[in-house]
């Protein structure tokens, strides 16, 4: 029998100085069996930093996830069905973001650990042929300070100002700063 995932409800409230976005959102999340509460919280992170109020209501949505092939974690599709925005996480292969970058507007990649680094090293030069991809970057430690605020019910206050993020929720803070590599 397979294990199923376990389902997380987030309340969260966005206030992006930078953007001009203000929102309250509420999510449920669903932690597949090999996804560590690290990656969750990244896609937890990365909602909150790449959601906002389309035009004609497009709005960022969780997909099945890592266990779908066919999906990243993250998509934002218009009522025609086109891919605008198409988030991964990790450390794609070029097979992979060969396909985001053919089926999506758009396409950011998130690297959450230090071993992406050696990736983004690895793959920088192939990377670039690619137009429509940017890479973000969250650091290692910092991921993890935001884990140990993960609850099955949050309630998450996320502050952007500045490219940096605060996030509070009944277990205590954290800030991160994401970083889009290859931009200065």
């Amino acid at each position: 029998m397979a294990t199923k995932a376990t389902v997380y409800k987030a309340s969260v409230q966005v206030s992006d100085m930078d953007r001009n976005h203000y929102q309250s959102y509420e999510l449920t999340l669903a932690l597949h069996p090999s996804e560590t509460e690290e990656r969750m919280m990244v896609r937890l992170a990365a909602f909150a930093l790449l959601a906002d109020e389309k035009e004609g209501g497009e709005q960022l949505s969780f997909t099945k996830g890592i266990s779908t092939e066919d999906e990243p974690d993250l998509w934002q599709k218009n009522y025609s069905d086109e891919i605008l925005l198409w988030v991964e996480l990790g450390q794609p292969d070029e097979k992979r973001l060969r396909k985001a970058c053919g089926r999506a507007k758009e396409v950011i990649v998130v690297n959450y650990n230090d071993k992406s680094d050696i990736w983004w090293e690895q793959n920088k030069g192939k990377n670039s042929r690619f137009d429509n991809m940017r890479v973000l970057r969250f650091p290692e430690a910092q991921v993890e300070a935001l884990a140990k605020i993960c609850t099955r019910s949050m309630q998450l206050n996320v502050t952007i100002q500045d490219s940096e993020m605060w996030i509070s929720g009944e277990l205590g803070e954290c800030a991160m700063t994401p970083m889009w590599r290859g931009e200065q």
